[in-house]
């Protein structure tokens, strides 16, 4: 694939950012494309692999050395449609993806894999531009009906495929505009929501249906739709956050990192917003808890607020600044990694727990009282974490953000209704394999993306929206034509 003596003659070459100094004062992508020239050298790099692990390093499983080899040959027409062969938003994963399958890369043996994620958005982009994608209406109905509940990418997946395969499907969405995480949870900076909606004109045109502010389970009784569907999927997002029950919890400036980050989506977008329910870091010291990317979202935002200062700490220890490749390779390494919202400037800690939070005087808080911590493991491999006795230490914050991550879907409403049986991390119980794969514990219900699975990547929602709907469409037809 590619050219057979590329990757020693190109070094690898990736996409630039604008100035952090000027892309702070907005809210637009910032991301600075390669020229086709250079993304046709980059698709040169990929390599003849005996073993193609960047195939399984991605986990819709993209046909990678296919199109790197086609963008290489500048058969830009051919990449799309191969690329849309295992992934009906590669738009979102291009932007989003942390690439695990450039982990997975021969070539990052060497530290220098191939600049697969570059590329993927590169030539879906291209597609858009020269008006390649256009809607894929079915041929034929089957005069099925199915209910997707969440347009998140899990949901917009499977609501997708289903409309390809001749079903009647209809999306209901609680917010008041398609996308889910990706609309409000994922920054602006990051994912420009005009991506979402020339998706959302194709669905529409291929027959979906989208409902927007319809809270099922609150404004429609969950089990209507059970009783008026073939089949329903369940594909919301995994939205209860992690709290952190300590004393102080309750005192004003300190929020959940999707309020705060929903609140700023929702103004960004042309909402109105009001100030006294606007949650603003303009001025503020900010602590961030919790060193994901959503952690690394609320960083972004803030320095776009205007914050005086912001601070992230972590309970883990700092990772390693360099990966062992000889124990990693060719799975996600847990290494030091810095986001572009990181690069804007922010002070970050690690092994640091929170003790209590300080009250102003006011009922707000105004500071973080924190301990560093140990990690060591036991005679059984576990690891256990243990206070460092005298290394308290305070944090000034006028606002804190909570992004420790979510335990599992919000069960009040619509699935304490319906039900469904849960597993023992919350989430609803459901197998990805075999003839009861994604069904729930209901006949008819099915469940894909963080519903099932817990909190995840979008390229995993992708993967079990796709794969949902080739279960719901053997399930309605007795068989399925539809890609797994």
């Amino acid at each position: 694939m590619g050219k057979p003596t590329g990757f020693m003659e190109y070094t690898r070459q990736d996409r630039t950012y604008q100035p952090a100094a000027d892309r702070v004062s907005h809210y637009q992508e910032f991301v600075r494309p390669l020229s086709e020239a250079d993304l046709s050298n980059q698709g040169a790099r990929c390599m003849d692999c005996g073993i193609p692990y960047c195939h399984t390093g991605c986990p819709v499983n993209n046909l990678i050395p296919d199109w790197n080899d086609l963008v290489y040959r500048w058969e830009w027409k051919a990449a799309i449609d191969t690329l849309h062969s295992t992934n009906n938003f590669p738009e979102f994963t291009g932007r989003v993806c942390p690439a695990p399958c450039e982990a997975s890369c021969t070539l990052n043996l060497n530290d220098a894999p191939v600049t697969i994620k570059t590329i993927e958005y590169s030539i879906v982009e291209k597609a858009w531009s020269e008006g390649w994608i256009q809607p894929q209406i079915a041929p034929h109905k089957s005069g099925r009906r199915v209910a997707v509940v969440g347009s998140g990418p899990a949901g917009m997946a499977c609501a997708q495929q289903l409309a390809r395969a001749g079903h009647s499907v209809i999306v209901y969405e609680k917010e008041n505009r398609i996308g889910g995480l990706l609309r409000y949870g994922i920054p602006d900076f990051k994912l420009n929501k005009k991506v979402i909606d020339r998706r959302i004109a194709q669905m529409t045109a291929e027959g979906v249906k989208f409902h927007a502010n319809t809270h099922i389970g609150v404004d429609i009784p969950a089990r209507k739709l059970v009783d008026e569907f073939h089949a329903v999927v369940l594909a919301g997002g995994s939205e209860q956050p992690r709290d952190l029950p300590v004393p102080g919890r309750k005192l004003g400036g300190i929020h959940f990192a999707m309020d705060f980050l929903r609140c700023n989506s929702h103004r960004v977008q042309g909402d109105h917003i009001p100030d006294s329910k606007f949650i603003s870091a303009t001025g503020k010291h900010v602590v961030v808890i919790g060193g994901g990317d959503t952690g690394s979202d609320c960083i972004g935002t803030s320095t776009r607020h205007g914050a005086t200062s912001v601070t992230q700490i972590e309970i883990m220890p700092r990772p390693p600044e360099k990966e062992d490749k000889g124990l990693t390779w060719p799975h996600w390494p847990n290494k030091m990694r810095t986001s572009s919202s990181q690069e804007e400037g922010c002070e970050r800690m690690w092994s640091v727990a929170t003790k209590s939070f300080e009250d102003d005087g006011n009922g707000r808080v105004s500071a973080v009282n924190c301990i560093k911590v140990e990690w060591s493991q036991d005679a059984d491999g576990r690891w256990q974490m243990s206070e460092v006795a005298g290394s308290e230490f305070q944090l000034r914050a006028d606002l804190v953000t909570l992004a420790m991550g979510f335990l599992h879907p919000v069960h009040k409403g619509m699935l304490e209704e319906l039900k469904t049986e849960l597993d023992q991390r919350g989430n609803v119980k459901g197998t990805t394999e075999g003839k009861d794969a994604y069904k729930t514990s209901i006949d008819g219900i099915f469940a894909a993306g963080d519903m099932r699975r817990g909190q995840s990547l979008v390229v995993w929602a992708i993967r079990e929206g796709r794969q949902c709907a080739r279960a719901v469409d053997a399930y309605l037809m007795g068989a399925s034509e539809l890609p797994r």
